[in-house]
């Protein structure tokens, strides 16, 4: 018996949460989705996911959203944190970091895990995840054979490192945080789907997600800004998994990128 899981990439503000309500229906039908997994660490205008950007993804089916370096950003975010378990942030915070790091899903096929970590290259000094998913991947699987890890990292070399190094022991290692979709979807040898980013699902008229002229200014100046969501361009990313419950292995990976919706023009 296969399982077949949406995940769909970093969703940033209102534009992005509107394209996931607009497609995502017909997204679950199309490819007959059992379980659909999102990034929302930017869904609350760029920083964190409360409860009123959580809510309308839960209504939709979303079993989990994962999250990365933003996902404390906001103080209604953490209080959200430590409610709502489907609610999850990367594991290899340190100890006594609020928040899980992973959660079980049921769904009528089977349950799976969705794992969370943050890779350490250009961003914080946290804990290893490699480590982390040592400490944790025996635990998950006296649940499940199946455990789609969000990679939230940098580094396309330390998201390659880790879906190596993880090849036959989880079903599925997707990158996130870059907010730029890459085109290497693969299985590995052992059975391990990945890709390297995901992608983002809000406004492309915008640097990666952001009105331009605060990030412009950022880099010209090198001072703080006040970053704002953009609005127009809206695309929807995802990767589709097809995976063997039996094996907990990835049998097919396709990626979804959709850019049809122009929120200025609708």
């Amino acid at each position: 018996m296969t399982i077949n899981i949406l995940f769909i990439g970093d969703i940033v503000g209102q534009p992005g949460l509107d394209i996931v309500q607009m497609y995502l229906p017909s997204l679950q039908k199309k490819y007959r989705i059992d379980v659909t997994i999102a990034n929302g660490e930017n869904a609350s205008d760029g920083k964190g996911c409360t409860e009123k950007e959580a809510k309308p993804l839960f209504d939709l089916g979303v079993h989990a959203i994962t999250g990365g370096n933003h996902t404390w950003d906001k103080h209604q975010s953490q209080e959200y944190l430590k409610a709502e378990p489907r609610a999850i942030r990367p594991l290899n915070y340190p100890k006594g970091t609020f928040g899980n790091g992973y959660v079980l899903v049921n769904s009528p096929k089977g349950k799976i895990a969705v794992l969370n970590l943050q890779g350490r290259a250009f961003m914080s000094p946290i804990d290893c995840p490699f480590r982390a998913a040592d400490w944790v991947l025996p635990k998950l699987k006296q649940e499940t054979k199946v455990v789609i890890v969000d990679m939230h990292a940098e580094a396309t070399a330390e998201k390659l490192a880790l879906a190596n190094y993880l090849d036959g022991k989880v079903t599925a290692v997707i990158g996130t945080h870059t907010h730029i979709q890459t085109s290497d979807e693969r299985i590995f040898p052992n059975g391990t789907g990945y890709i390297t980013d995901c992608g983002m699902t809000g406004p492309y008229d915008s640097v990666i997600g952001m009105k331009t002229d605060a990030a412009i200014n950022r880099f010209i100046y090198q001072t703080p800004q006040k970053y704002q969501t953009a609005a127009g361009n809206v695309h929807l990313t995802a990767v589709y998994l097809k995976v063997d419950l039996e094996t907990g292995k990835t049998v097919e990976i396709e990626r979804i990128f959709i850019p049809e919706f122009d929120k200025n023009s609708s």
